[in-house]
């Protein structure tokens, strides 16, 4: 089986993506020190200790990201026709089940300490011969550790959709929503060190829930991906109207009489096969090509097109209306 051609983005995106790959690198540079920042003074507050894994989560989106985002530009083989594009989607996959699977722990510790009745209590810390409260020292990592958050995902979120990357717009969106599980944080902090000691494991479950949540949701997306769902959004706003454009291009040609168009994404790009029902015959293969041609032409992303000449087509093959995919 002959591969597909090599992948490159075009030279307007190759800019944006560098930019992203640097962003990723920032990223994990950054949270290396955050986490490190909430492990020395988290102490024995369930909400630091939740706040704690979740960067340790939060920074497997931004490594999958930087691994995966160079192997799906592999060149295409006799093993992989189609390319490396798939391990996007496999990325996206370890994500989603790593952020489920830490939601999970953290809900079932924060309620066990909570039923338990484990009191959390925050005394003082000396710091070059003086002894502070130690909620001092843990309110500043907070604020290390969330506000920059915000930053990068807002920075990121811009960039995603531009590169049609849904790892970077996960790890997007769970960065700018930071905020929120930081600000649990500090009211845990703030309410074991006025003696409420159940407000520290409350917070810590509600971003244990945050977590899960954001799990879940990019768990659906990753699973719909994989089973070859139509092409849709980067930012879940809809789907691509690439196939209705595919479409209405290729039946505007003037030896086409109808067609049909099935689009499927892998990773960055889309393939997918075009049937037509000719209403000419001379000349059909160089058409066809001409055809190929144009249609790869209309969009970076659409990488790898099949026309296939028809008698009719099936009815019953037409994709569904939108809400009903």
């Amino acid at each position: 089986m002959r591969p597909i051609e090599n992948f490159e983005f075009p030279e307007e995106k190759q800019a944006l993506f560098k930019r992203a790959k640097r962003l990723e690198v920032i990223t994990v540079l950054y949270i290396a020190s955050a986490a490190t920042a909430l492990y020395i003074t988290m102490g024995s507050s369930q909400a630091m200790r939740a706040s704690f894994f979740e960067d340790v989560i939060s920074v497997i989106p931004a490594i999958v990201f930087l691994i995966c985002s160079r192997i799906a530009l592999w060149p295409p083989n006799r093993n992989f026709p189609y390319g490396y594009h798939g391990a996007v989607s496999i990325g996206y996959l370890i994500s989603s089940v790593a952020l489920v699977g830490m939601g999970l722990f953290l809900i079932i510790e924060s309620a066990s300490k909570f039923l338990s009745g484990e009191r959390t209590t925050i005394g003082g810390m000396h710091i070059f011969g003086e002894t502070i409260w130690a909620g001092w020292p843990m309110l500043a990592a907070i604020a290390y550790t969330g506000i920059p958050s915000v930053i990068l995902g807002h920075m990121k979120l811009k960039l995603a959709p531009k590169i049609h990357d849904k790892i970077l717009y996960a790890d997007a969106k769970m960065m700018k929503a930071d905020w929120m599980a930081e600000s649990a944080t500090a009211i845990g902090v703030l309410g074991a060190g006025f003696g409420y000691w159940w407000i520290d494991p409350l917070a810590a479950g509600i971003i244990a829930i945050d977590i899960l949540k954001d799990g879940v949701s990019n768990l659906g997306v990753v699973i719909a991906d994989l089973m070859e769902r139509r092409p849709k959004k980067t930012d879940r706003s809809g789907y691509e109207t690439l196939p209705e454009d595919l479409r209405r291009k290729i039946e505007g040609l003037d030896w086409v009489k109808e067609a049909e168009v099935r689009l499927r994404e892998s990773g960055h790009i889309v393939l997918g096969e075009v049937y037509v029902v000719p209403s000419r015959t001379d000349n059909l293969p160089e058409r066809v090509a001409s055809a190929i041609d144009d249609a790869k032409g209309m969009n970076w992303r659409l990488h790898d097109v099949t026309i296939s000449v028809v008698p009719r087509l099936d009815d019953d093959a037409s994709p569904a209306p939108d809400g009903q995919s």
